[in-house]
């Protein structure tokens, strides 16, 4: 019967929903609910994880926050986009990744084995986090997919501290991921940096300051540059923006990027090999009037549309 609820009856492939956004299922962007990928070109699977947090809890509300906050914008496609990535993609909401093999922050192999099992069907994977710490057992499975990966990564910190037994962390993933030959540094790059590291690992940083000084335009030649052909994984931690526009995070620093700004490096990296994306941080107890769930419900939106339009690119 048409006008019920999208999330349990519609279809993937079937474009924007206008639908009150005030009531319904809560699923992301209303697309449906599904655990069979036959056919599907996204999954959106949250992974509402954050044992590995150093500051302030509270991200594994995120991927609820991040699907009630796109409720708002999911009438009609983002904008400026030509092409709605809800008709361009057979999306759906996979639903989140629960810890069914127990273990502590050193076993979270049930992550890596969800996200390959959407690999392993032919589907690219959106993750909604969770701690930042949740994208490297997605990198590990990206990695047995694609090999060698390039990071371009939205953050205010490297995430690139030293770790050593079970002493690690959402700030030293990126460590292990260099170290174990997972992500090259040498084709990576790290962008809105505001922190203090100063062993880069070899990673190209694009500082806060490199991006509010420099064009837009500038800083996407630099990642493209950078990452060339390579397979590209996209990772954006919310506390990439300014406190100003995600007050809701668990580590925020002041002097970040604004949401244009962001939103504008993204939709120029059309072009580049684009294989896997996730939104990690967002962290609800903190927040204020949704704005932290909102971006981060409109980056997911955005990288979405920038995987239909790297994947039509290349086709």
């Amino acid at each position: 019967m048409s006008g019920w609820d999208n999330a349990f009856t519609g279809q993937p492939g079937t474009g924007a929903v206008n639908s009150h956004s005030f009531g319904g299922a809560v699923s992301f962007f209303r697309t449906p609910f599904g655990r069979d990928l036959t056919g599907i070109d996204v999954a959106v699977m949250g992974i509402p994880l954050d044992i590995a947090v150093t500051n302030r809890s509270g991200a594994r509300l995120g991927p609820r926050a991040i699907r009630n906050a796109s409720m708002s914008l999911a009438w009609e496609r983002p904008w400026p986009w030509k092409t709605d990535p809800l008709q361009a993609l057979k999306v759906l909401d996979y639903g989140d990744c629960e810890n069914t093999m127990g273990g502590g922050l050193t076993s979270v192999k049930h992550i890596e084995q969800g996200i390959s099992d959407i690999l392993n069907a032919g589907s690219a994977a959106l993750l909604l986090g969770g701690d930042h710490f949740v994208t490297y057992p997605s990198l590990c499975a990206h990695f047995k997919k694609h090999g060698p990966i390039s990071l371009i990564h939205f953050d205010a910190h490297t995430d690139t501290w030293p770790s050593s037994g079970e002493g690690i962390n959402h700030g030293t993933m990126f460590y292990k991921a260099a170290k174990e030959g997972i992500v090259l540094p040498e084709r990576s790059i790290q962008i809105g940096i505001r922190t203090t590291n100063d062993d880069t690992l070899g990673y190209e940083i694009a500082s806060a300051i490199d991006v509010h000084e420099n064009s837009t335009a500038s800083i996407v030649q630099r990642i493209k540059d950078r990452v060339g052909d390579s397979p590209a994984y996209i990772t954006f931690d919310i506390d990439c923006l300014d406190p100003a526009f995600a007050p809701g995070t668990g580590t925020p620093v002041p002097g970040g990027l604004s949401s244009f700004q962001a939103l504008s490096i993204i939709r120029g990296l059309v072009g580049i090999n684009l294989i896997g994306m996730d939104v990690v941080e967002v962290a609800p107890a903190y927040d204020h009037a949704e704005l932290t769930a909102l971006a981060g419900a409109q980056i997911a939106i955005e990288l979405l549309a920038l995987y239909a339009e790297c994947r039509a690119a290349r086709a």
